[in-house]
């Protein structure tokens, strides 16, 4: 089978153009969204199985990586994880706003504060951490909150899966040292032990050592052939497949 293909920005961004264009793919965000969160939930479920990574800190962005990190936090509650919220600027649009509310009908708590993330990862409060902050069409240098948020996350030594790449990766270049916006170098990037790509793997992620699932199962074979994505199948019902590890035969 031909190679896996990794995708650029502009191509990712097409993609999604494509895909969510009514004489097209004809998908809603509402639809993407929903199956790239249960995707990262199942990713996440495999990895750090119950009862020994109950808790699970959701950290989601203002873009749609946070209303995926969203819609996953709902189905781990569902699935019998322990998920808490924390948004360090939580986003406007209405889709995230109701995707906000469902957590909220389902009493998953939320941290408020950059404190409040301080003293539970200090205090040992949670068993792993969900990586949902940027999105593929994060342009650095990281921005407060942001700015303080990567580093707390970085140094806390927990278990982490990161939605898509790894928050504050450059999406082609990969990992680079994470600097802020007035120029204070934060140290080195992310390392999480899990990423899920979702629609195709991202240029910057090609090398990625740990264990990598491909998620979202909706991309039309016409589609996946037209651009010569090259995706692997999924097995029954699930929504991700693993990827084999860089370097393994």
């Amino acid at each position: 089978m031909p190679a896996l293909r990794y995708l650029t920005a502009a191509l990712a961004q097409a993609i999604d153009a494509r895909l969510m264009a009514p004489t097209d793919g004809a998908f809603s965000l509402d639809q993407l969204m929903e199956l790239a969160g249960l995707a990262v939930a199942q990713a996440l479920a495999a990895d750090y199985t119950l009862p020994k990574y109950t808790r699970v800190l959701v950290c989601c962005g203002p873009g749609n990586q946070g209303g995926d990190g969203l819609v996953a936090a709902r189905h781990l509650a569902h699935f019998g994880y322990e998920p808490t919220l924390y948004m360090p600027k939580p986003g406007n649009k209405d889709i995230y706003k109701r995707l906000e509310k469902q957590c909220v009908n389902l009493s998953i708590p939320r941290l408020t504060t950059l404190e409040e993330l301080r003293h539970t990862l200090s205090a040992q409060a949670q068993d792993v951490i969900l990586d949902a902050l940027f999105g593929f069409s994060f342009l650095g240098p990281v921005r407060a909150p942001f700015s303080a948020v990567l580093p707390l996350l970085r140094d806390s030594r927990l278990p982490m899966l990161s939605v898509d790449i790894p928050s504050g990766w450059h999406v082609e270049d990969g990992p680079v040292r994470l600097q802020s916006d007035e120029g204070e170098d934060l140290g080195p990037a992310l390392d999480p032990e899990v990423l899920v790509s979702l629609t195709a793997p991202k240029l910057g992620v090609k090398g990625y050592k740990g264990r990598h699932w491909l998620g979202g199962r909706f991309v039309p074979p016409t589609m996946a052939r037209e651009w010569e994505l090259n995706l692997p199948e999924y097995p029954g019902g699930q929504q991700i497949v693993e990827l084999p590890r860089q370097g393994a035969l």
